[in-house]
């Protein structure tokens, strides 16, 4: 089957990875797969660490855009979305569209409908909740959205949250499936790794590990957290925690360390590619995430799980969808640092349990959190006549 993958975002870090993942697993299935993107992007190719933070030209400029503008400016993206698509319809002809919904993007379903041609969209985004950029035109965005969401063929939410909002508000939405990530097994193998070679090598050695991989942003709770475990390190001598990653709340973070003089418990290595985070995730026991939303489907969550490293994190219905506590990880009350904190130190005492609950971690990645899986979803959302 012919598919267009279209999407409106740079293709740049995690919906990059996610944004591969489903269309590799596509064509492992047979189909024949384009992605047109955003002009400039080019997300079936991971950039350089260094220039993993550049943009386009045309990127900038939108993103520069104060509140209203910069909304006025994803609107007008619809005459884009119709020349370039109405073109590529024309050329490539099309049996199915699958597309990474973004806001105020109405252009591809008129189009779709239209033509005549089923369309899938992807909802990891919506006006329904809270987001980094605050919403200026917060009611035509729900307008268009509540349009897009019931006027296609089918739609693809990563959590059952974000499924429960939109059923809430716009009603009777399109058919639907729950499809959180997932990962690449080939890449996140623990067989893969020498993980003593690369223990010793990081100054590991004979340490427990707890690991956390991500963006040092404020929702993640990161500099919270090792301000809240700084000062209870002393209970656990072997305990060292590896935190891989920028952002704002790095240079905090560090300075904290550097403060403290754990600089020899709490390793900071930065921004590394995406190749190489299977590397530091094989040196870990167990991973911690201090905190997420109320909506997201965190990627390293499936990261860590595909390498057998069972993760600590907040009980958010996303999370819960994945994780069965004390069985693939451990959840802990959200919003509640201390318990967070109690548990990782609890857990550095009991190989055993990280063993066992890393294990079955990855059993329930091999079974149902593959990218073939995800791809599987949203073909089964295709009406009996069409081809899959």
């Amino acid at each position: 089957m012919k598919i267009v993958y279209h999407h409106r975002t740079r293709g740049r870090h995690v919906e990059g990875v996610h944004i591969r993942g489903v269309v590799h697993a596509l064509r492992e299935l047979g189909h024949d797969v384009t992605v047109i993107s955003f002009p400039g992007a080019d997300p079936e190719h991971e950039p350089p660490v260094r220039d993993a933070g550049r943009r386009g030209r045309l990127a900038a400029l939108v993103a520069r855009l104060p509140g209203v503008l910069f909304e006025l400016g994803e609107i007008g993206y619809n005459l884009v979305t119709l020349l370039r698509l109405g073109l590529a319809f024309g050329r490539l002809r099309p049996e199915l569209i699958y597309e990474r919904y973004s806001l105020f993007l109405f252009a591809t379903v008129w189009l779709a409908r239209w033509r005549g041609i089923p369309l899938i969209l992807e909802i990891n985004d919506s006006a329904l909740v809270d987001r980094v950029r605050p919403l200026r035109l917060k009611a035509l965005a729900r307008r268009i959205e509540g349009w897009c969401l019931c006027h296609c063929t089918g739609l693809v939410f990563i959590s059952g949250y974000f499924r429960d909002q939109a059923v809430t508000a716009y009603g009777d939405i399109a058919p639907s499936v729950i499809s959180p990530n997932a990962v690449d097994l080939a890449r996140f193998d623990p067989a893969r790794f020498d993980r003593a070679r690369l223990r010793a090598e990081r100054g590991l050695a004979g340490r427990i590990v707890c690991g956390h991989i991500g963006v040092f942003a404020y929702w993640h709770g990161v500099d919270g957290f090792v301000e809240a475990i700084a000062a209870r390190l002393a209970e656990v001598p072997e305990l060292a925690l590896v935190f891989v990653g920028d952002g704002r709340t790095l240079p905090a973070v560090r300075a904290l360390v550097a403060e403290r003089g754990l600089a020899d418990r709490v390793l900071l290595p930065g921004r590394v590619s995406h190749e190489e985070i299977a590397s530091w995730i094989a040196c870990m026991d167990y991973a911690v995430l201090p905190n997420s939303n109320r909506y997201g489907s965190p990627m390293k969550l499936f990261e860590f799980m595909g390498m057998g490293v069972a993760v600590v994190a907040p009980d958010y219905a996303p999370v819960a969808e994945v994780i069965g506590d004390g069985h693939t990880g451990w959840l802990f009350p959200r919003g509640e640092t201390a318990a967070c904190v109690q548990r990782v130190l609890d857990l550095a005492r009991h190989e055993e349990e990280r063993n066992r609950v890393g294990a079955a971690a990855r059993d329930y990645i091999v079974r149902e959190r593959q990218w073939r899986n995800n791809a599987e979803q949203l073909l089964g959302l295709l009406p009996a006549s069409e081809p899959r």
